[in-house]
């Protein structure tokens, strides 16, 4: 059993749909008010935490859990939410837990080889084995044993949801919302193992890395990074994602608490 004296997780979500419902069950609340960011301190399903909407892209994310280690002394952090597809293997609805993350508009060449942060000597961040096993069984159990109780018929259908896939890789993130399919095919020829894009991980993983923190990061895809990228992003989020978020925080959280 983990103590609640030495162990404090630390939830974030770019996004205030990306965590809904979980909210209502936080105990023992306690609300903290640092910059312009809300933490929500208190006990989910059983394990110490502090959960905050850290909002969107890197400035955002890093400076939110910067917070969370120094003010709050988390010892270690998961981010939960959407990306969008850079593998032509993944569909909407399947989730990529990172194994590693990249800051793909990071380019100090010719002083620092590109993508490589300046004085880090790497380019690379490797996320928590452990945490990472962890939330992948969570996924697989939501997936294979509670998916349909929580997701409706209607957006199973909508969505094609029929067999989600959770696999394991590398997520690229950078300040931009990529929709164009050019871009997305510059990235995938530079990273040929890159399967998702998105906006905060690869900055939680600096700064995790900077305070060894251990850390994960679950990504929900929500679109195939092209020109159709936007459309209906929102109920996605919703119908689908939000509960793939709490389903699986769930049953991580119970495994956490072991």
């Amino acid at each position: 059993m983990k103590s609640a004296l030495t162990t404090r997780l630390g939830l974030v979500f770019a996004m205030a749909e990306e965590q809904q419902g979980l909210a209502e069950h936080l105990q023992d609340v306690q609300i903290h008010h640092i910059g312009k960011r809300e933490y929500r301190s208190g006990t989910l399903w059983g394990v110490a935490c502090v959960c905050v909407l850290s909002g969107i892209g890197k400035v955002a994310a890093a400076s939110t859990v910067t917070s969370l280690i120094q003010h709050f002394g988390v010892t270690e952090i998961v981010l939960s939410g959407v990306a969008g597809a850079a593998d032509a293997s993944l569909r909407v609805g399947d989730i990529v837990i990172a194994d590693e993350l990249i800051q793909h508009d990071m380019n100090a060449f010719p002083i620092f080889p590109k993508f490589e942060i300046p004085r880090s000597g790497k380019s690379r961040f490797a996320t928590s084995a452990q945490l990472s096993q962890q939330l992948t069984q969570a996924a697989q159990i939501f997936i294979a044993q509670q998916m349909n109780q929580h997701i409706s018929a209607a957006a199973r259908a909508q969505f094609g949801l029929e067999q989600v896939q959770i696999v394991a890789g590398l997520i690229a993130s950078g300040d931009q919302f990529i929709q164009d399919l050019q871009v997305l095919a510059g990235l995938k020829q530079e990273l040929p193992d890159l399967l998702a894009v998105e906006m905060e991980g690869a900055a939680i993983a600096q700064v995790c890395d900077d305070f060894e923190i251990p850390y994960a990061i679950m990504r929900t895809i929500s679109d195939e990074a092209n020109e159709h990228a936007h459309l209906d992003f929102k109920q996605f989020i919703h119908e689908v994602a939000a509960q793939y978020s709490l389903g699986i925080l769930r049953e991580f959280c119970a495994d956490y608490a072991k």
